[in-house]
């Protein structure tokens, strides 16, 4: 890795908005500009984000990439190291309960290297890629979400992920060989009256007189690992940049030393789940932070932030699926041995649904993230945002679906806490603490709401290099109208292409039976292309404010992305000697249920009650309909 690996400069030209600003106060319009300036780009665009412009790219995903041969085997034998750790050391259900993860338990996972996992071995990490991770963070979350939460906060989103994206030389060997050996790291960007509006952070960082050092002032909400961190990654605001001769808010990142004078923890949140996640509020109060601590640069704050969301955010849905794969192995083993008017409960075709449908998205999940990772090991610097995005969103998502299929399964028992199960003599499966851990995993490192209008606004990109002044209202009319008359040529020649019926090449070496379902993605992306562009002319500017119908959208896209990887996991199984009965089983059944899934979101583009239900939700919050609370206390 090259000293300082930073994403190329984000494109600011804010001509490739379709927001009409002009309508905007002064703090939306601030939001949104912040924003759009910290975005990342990429002249190399993503399989998913050619599949919003109806193009058929899929030597962007085929073949799956092997890990390094000598990878695999420390990789093999550390995996193993650490199941055997986690059956022996690490009692979940005693985490959960207890709300702490006892001291010689993050002792044991230091010494395994688990708080270096991807740091680069020359700072005293492991060195393994993000397949090899992932696959850890999988196994940790199948057995205690505590710990993998812990463990995936230090190095996804704490010191270790934005360093060794932007960090310097001097940081690197600074900073990381402490993080690697297990001093724990924290992350700070949320406040109180901030969430995704980075516009109105109030937490500031001031230079001193010398220009050296900063005085950082302010209070941070849910900061994850704060109370048990040495080292923290805190964004605030710095001085504002003049932009066109108006100030513009400049976000900063530093590397704080919790045990600085004026870092105080002021209390430790608790949650409905994850127990013994150490998450609190932090507040910095004329706190000295060196200029050397920057990363990424003065201003780039939020630009750092974003990228080490979207480079961490696999490993929400890798969690995701060792708690898909657990469902599946805990409605195997009841729906076989629970016996019910005769027969064991899975032979019930009510039943079986559930069982069908947790398998087959276990497998399309791991499908996802398999080929996005090796992506990312392929080329730390391609563009992985919109499949990371839907890896998190919909792998989040499904992996509740199988939570509550598996709940409804086990009927009361799933219901009732390991604790109580053991008390009355049996196997504690443990339903309920899954259930309560990853219900905010929809919600936290970018909501599904989120990171749908995330996928959208990324997927509208194209459209808005070609036509985004065009679409500007407070561009002069005359630059309007010559983007208009460019952008036609452009339109001239690609719309009548997403009505052709052919362009679905495969790979040659492809069986014919994942080639026909891979193929056919071609046919389903022009069609998803011309649905976006159709929307695109109905609602112009307003299009933003469609959140709902944006929403089917992105997830026709997100299926459409699930049955290609799951063909392309397939044919790797195929490869690796799996019978093609067993594998073909899953791909078929997945595919069914997607493409009902896609057929009928494109039916709710045009046919919906998304306005009447929106002016509804409206009267609501002003009270019209306060009656129908009529009962309650």
């Amino acid at each position: 890795m090259s000293s300082q690996v930073q994403a190329p400069p984000p494109k600011t030209d804010e001509n490739r908005s379709v927001i009409d600003m002009s309508k905007m106060s002064e703090g939306q319009r601030a939001a949104l500009q912040v924003t759009e300036a910290a975005r990342e780009s990429h002249d190399d665009i993503s399989f998913v984000a050619h599949l919003f412009m109806g193009r058929w790219r899929p030597e962007k995903l085929y073949p799956v990439n092997e890990v390094d041969a000598a990878e695999k085997m420390r990789a093999d034998a550390f995996i193993a190291e650490l199941s055997a750790f986690l059956r022996a050391k690490v009692d979940a259900e005693m985490i959960d309960r207890t709300g702490e993860i006892p001291d010689e338990v993050m002792a044991g996972l230091a010494r395994l290297g688990c708080y270096g996992i991807k740091v680069p071995q020359q700072y005293g990490g492991l060195g393994f890629s993000q397949t090899t991770y992932c696959r850890v963070c999988q196994l940790l979350a199948s057995h205690c979400t505590n710990t993998f939460a812990h463990l995936s906060i230090h190095q996804s989103v704490g010191v270790p992920q934005p360093l060794m994206l932007f960090g310097t030389d001097e940081q690197k060997q600074k900073f990381l060989p402490r993080v690697a050996g297990g001093e724990i790291s924290a992350f700070a960007l949320t406040e109180a009256g901030v969430g995704s509006d980075p516009a109105r952070m109030t937490t500031k960082a001031t230079p001193t007189d010398d220009g050296e050092t900063f005085l950082l002032n302010g209070e941070k909400l849910w900061c994850s690992n704060g109370t048990r961190a040495g080292l923290l990654i805190v964004a605030a605001q710095t001085t504002p940049k003049l932009v066109n001769g108006k100030p513009r808010t400049q976000i900063t990142t530093f590397v704080v030393e919790a045990k600085a004078p004026g870092v105080e923890v002021v209390c430790r949140s608790q949650f409905m789940g994850h127990r013994a996640i150490y998450n609190g509020v932090m507040r910095f109060t004329n706190v000295r932070v060196p200029r050397a601590n920057i990363v990424g640069g003065e201003g780039r704050g939020l630009k750092v932030a974003l990228t080490t969301l979207n480079a961490g955010r696999l490993s929400i849905p890798a969690a995701s699926i060792g708690v898909a794969k657990r469902s599946l192995q805990i409605a195997r083993e009841w729906g076989g041995t629970r016996i019910q008017w005769g027969v064991p409960i899975g032979q019930h075709a009510a039943v079986a649904e559930k069982i069908r449908r947790i398998a087959a998205h276990a497998f399309a999940m791991e499908a996802m993230l398999l080929v996005t990772s090796r992506i990312v090991d392929r080329d730390k610097k391609a563009d992985i945002r919109l499949e990371a995005a839907m890896c998190k969103m919909w792998g989040t998502e499904k992996a509740w679906m199988c939570l509550d299929d598996v709940m409804q399964i086990r009927g009361g028992r799933g219901y009732e806490t390991e604790q109580s199960l053991i008390e009355r003599g049996e196997k504690p499966y443990p339903v309920e603490r899954l259930m309560r851990d990853n219900r905010v995993t929809t919600i936290f490192e970018g909501s599904s709401e989120i990171m749908r209008l995330f996928i959208m606004r990324e997927a509208l990109d194209p459209h808005l290099t070609v036509a985004g002044i065009a679409l500007n209202s407070e561009r002069p009319w005359g630059e309007r109208i010559a983007s208009a008359l460019k952008s036609a040529g452009f339109y001239l020649w690609w719309y009548p292409k997403q009505w052709l019926p052919f362009g679905g090449a495969v790979p040659a070496d492809m069986h014919p039976h994942l080639a026909a379902y891979f193929g056919e993605i071609a046919g389903w992306s022009r069609k998803l292309a011309r649905t976006l562009f159709h929307q695109m002319i109905k609602f112009g500017v307003n299009l933003e404010k469609r959140q709902v119908l944006l929403g089917r959208i992105a997830d026709i896209g997100s299926d459409l992305f699930a049955i290609a990887a799951t063909c392309v996991y397939a044919q790797k199984l195929l490869k690796e000697g799996e019978p093609e009965v067993k594998v073909f089983a899953l791909v078929d059944d997945f595919r069914a249920q997607a493409l009902l899934r896609i057929r009928q979101n494109f039916a709710g583009v045009s046919r919906n009650a998304d306005q009447s239900g929106y002016e509804l939700a409206q009267g609501v919050i002003k009270g019209d309909h306060q009656w129908v609370e009529r009962g309650i206390l």
